[in-house]
């Protein structure tokens, strides 16, 4: 898709363990009722592999930080990066975006970016004597919004939309966004001032959450040697298209989940409700959010069936950052990854073997 761009100067154009096994591996794909026949996952599998390599050119020694970026993008969610300056927040979401060959838009968030200036704008046309709506920097395919705590709420509230329904309301009319959808968010938690804290409405939108780091001595030598003269974004080509992304998704849609898996995703979300630890826990969009990254992560593996440790391995960043601690708790120094952590290794692993989809 074309994206139009808004006239605002706020925003520019740029073009683990498999686990017990539940399910036999075949057929799985083919027993949806889905007519699209979705790709096979060998393949799936091998673009996956080649768009992390990519990336991680970019991103050196940050494997983790990559598997959930591809595991958002493949979970049709939103990625939130919270760190400090200079860690490659931004060159992350570049890395990912030049790597698929679609339509990515950078929205520079400040405190006098406008709702308008995200979503677009009517406006009239003397010609015609009617109003056009001119789409704003969202009606892309990929989204990098930086430093998005920096703009009003009111501002962020129009994303909310978007990032729910992958389309936009204007003056009463909607306009739908293209596919793949994704917003990339990143957000300094050190810095606060000029800042407006995420609602708990917003951070349920995005489906993981996710900390870069430092690098380690070996991975930050590399990055000095290979990039002190050079950007390697600027050598950076697409491995893949939109279209294939898409067909991507399709796929990773009907991967199989057992029941038994289901319930253990929804005990899992249904605890953190029940922590005196917690003002609020996750909500029913968590357990969805969960069961779709659990079968990215399946993807990831190149298996066409999810097992606990797809759901294990992705429970931390899904779930950690929508949950609201009480004052006591933050005075302890306990976190969200903590209790979700705890909550794991607490709830029992499920063993059955109901292939049920």
């Amino acid at each position: 898709m074309t994206p139009e761009t808004s006239s605002s100067g706020s925003a520019t154009s740029t073009a683990s363990g498999s686990g017990a096994t539940h399910a036999s591996r075949t057929g799985h794909l083919a027993a949806s009722g889905d007519a699209h026949t979705g790709l096979p996952i060998e393949r799936v599998h091998d673009t996956l592999r080649k768009i992390a390599e990519n990336v991680e050119n970019v991103l050196v020694g940050k494997r983790e930080v990559v598997r959930l970026t591809l595991v958002t993008l493949l979970a049709e969610g939103h990625l939130l990066v919270e760190d400090v300056p200079g860690v490659g927040k931004t060159s992350l979401a570049k890395a990912l975006a030049r790597s698929v060959d679609c339509t990515t838009n950078r929205i520079q968030f400040t405190p006098d970016l406008l709702p308008g200036d995200v979503t677009g704008v009517s406006v009239y046309n003397r010609r015609s004597e009617t109003f056009e709506f001119r789409g704003g920097p969202v009606f892309a395919n990929i989204v990098v919004g930086d430093e998005i705590n920096r703009a009003s709420p009111k501002t962020q509230s129009a994303l909310l939309e978007c990032m729910e329904e992958n389309q936009v309301t204007v003056d009463g009319h909607s306009y739908p966004l293209g596919s793949p959808f994704m917003v990339i968010a990143t957000q300094n938690p050190i810095e606060l001032e000029g800042t407006y804290a995420l609602p708990e409405a917003q951070r349920d939108r995005f489906t993981c959450r996710v900390s870069i780091g430092y690098p380690d001595k070996q991975a930050e030598l590399a990055m000095v040697d290979e990039h002190a003269s050079t950007d390697p974004l600027d050598g950076l080509s697409p491995v893949t298209d939109a279209s294939e992304v898409t067909e991507l998704l399709a796929t990773v849609r009907r991967i199989h989940v057992t029941t038994e898996l289901r319930r253990y995703a929804i005990e899992l979300v249904t605890a953190t409700r029940e922590l005196a630890e917690l003002r609020l826990g996750a909500s029913p969009r968590a357990t969805l959010q969960l069961l779709r990254a659990a079968r990215a992560q399946a993807a990831l593996n190149g298996r066409d069936f999810v097992t606990p440790d797809d759901v294990q391995d992705v429970a931390v960043p899904v779930l950690a950052h929508r949950l609201v601690l009480t004052g006591e708790a933050r005075a302890s120094r306990q976190s969200g990854s903590d209790l979700v952590r705890q909550l794991l290794g607490r709830i029992p692993v499920p063993r059955g073997t109901d292939t049920a989809l």
